[in-house]
């Protein structure tokens, strides 16, 4: 069993090759967890050193500072997917470092639904109840059954039900109050036999064109799979149009009244998803469009997707500065068009203090 006094970190590990975006400069230290026990000596270990410690998964989510992380990087590498049967339901459990969109291919596989829409999703699955990840109609907080996890008030190991997770929109309690408490270690997922979920229209729309006619699971995850391509929001190596954290911003939720003003200044009524009551989702690229930025427009050697508004990739020799100016200056293009504040959907990292990053995460004035 690993303890703190046999735990030897790397140094001076440049993270830019663990994030998809790219950038990002040097972590201090640097270790890999490959099980719960790596973790909490991990834990132990900077503790004992009055170390901060960041919990890296698939690094798809995260900009990370040019002047990189002052403390350990600890790269959560559990793995291991298990199968068991509950009923009619499947308790599909998973280590925090698999491939989330191999978890969804093997859901899928055993014909299992309430993940196919949430295929391609860069990342690891320890990632995914941190940011309650969610796309084309499905957001995995209805199937989390219990997320394990290193607790680092007291070094003990939790098991959080998802009434303890506190999901909200692109959110829990992982990034919230508790941001930084926990280390994921595993997650269970609870899925069942049924049909697929299809109701976003650019899904519908492409198995319109495929001739899927009573789509079935595999059907609505090429769907989904071929649909995040052409926005190039499914990394490949050779097309630096998906060097990203996939979209940028989140999608407002806006009641009647900010809705009439956008129409007033745009010229025309945004399209809205239904949320709550008279709350409705706004497209944030649609927002972005119509406020000045177009497809292309760049800071330095980031830009914005020529596939995606909402997405900003970076070139080679691209800097996190590239990525906050032209993360900035789009924020700014909508307030000062729209009154609607932006907010983030990435984490900052080393970045604490940072003037652009406190205008990206102020939700007004």
């Amino acid at each position: 069993m690993p303890s703190s006094e046999t735990f030897t970190p790397q140094t001076d590990v440049h993270l830019d090759a663990f994030c998809t975006l790219g950038v990002g400069g040097p972590a201090r230290w640097f270790a890999r967890a490959r099980e719960a026990d790596d973790a909490r000596a991990a834990h132990e270990w900077c503790q004992s050193r009055g170390a901060p410690l960041l919990a890296l998964g698939g690094g798809s989510n995260l900009v990370i500072a040019d002047a990189g992380v002052e403390g350990l990087v600890l790269a959560m590498a559990l793995s291991g997917i298990t199968a068991e049967s509950d009923g009619d339901d499947t308790l599909l459990t998973a280590g925090a470092g698999e491939s989330w969109d191999g978890l969804v291919e093997t859901a899928v596989g055993l014909g299992l639904s309430g993940v196919e829409c949430l295929s391609g999703i860069p990342g690891s699955v320890g990632g995914t109840p941190i940011q309650n990840v969610g796309a084309y109609g499905q957001e995995v907080a209805p199937v989390v059954e219990r997320v394990t996890a290193l607790d680092r008030r007291d070094g003990g190991m939790r098991v959080l039900g998802p009434g303890d997770c506190g999901f909200a929109y692109r959110a829990s309690r992982f990034r919230g109050r508790d941001a930084g408490r926990f280390l994921v270690c595993s997650v269970t997922f609870r899925l069942r036999p049924g049909p697929p979920t299809a109701s976003y229209p650019d899904v519908m729309a492409e198995l319109g064109h495929t001739g899927a006619a009573g789509p079935s699971l595999r059907d609505v995850r090429r769907a989904v799979l071929a649909v995040r391509r052409r926005k190039g929001m499914v990394l490949d190596p050779a097309d630096p149009d998906t060097r990203s954290v996939g979209s940028f911003f989140l999608n407002p939720v806006l009641g009647p009244a900010d809705r009439e003003r956008i129409a007033s200044v745009a010229g025309e009524a945004a399209p809205v998803f239904p949320v709550e009551g008279e709350l409705m989702k706004v497209p944030a690229a649609w927002l972005i469009e119509r406020a000045g930025i177009r497809r292309g427009d760049g800071e330095g050697r980031a830009a914005i997707s020529s596939r995606h508004t909402l997405a900003i990739v970076t070139r080679a020799g691209a800097t996190t500065d590239d990525v906050l100016r032209l993360a900035t200056r789009v924020k700014r293009a909508v307030v000062e068009r729209f009154g609607v504040w932006l907010r983030p959907e990435p984490i900052f990292v080393g970045l604490d203090g940072d003037e652009r990053v406190n205008f990206l995460q102020r939700t007004r004035d």
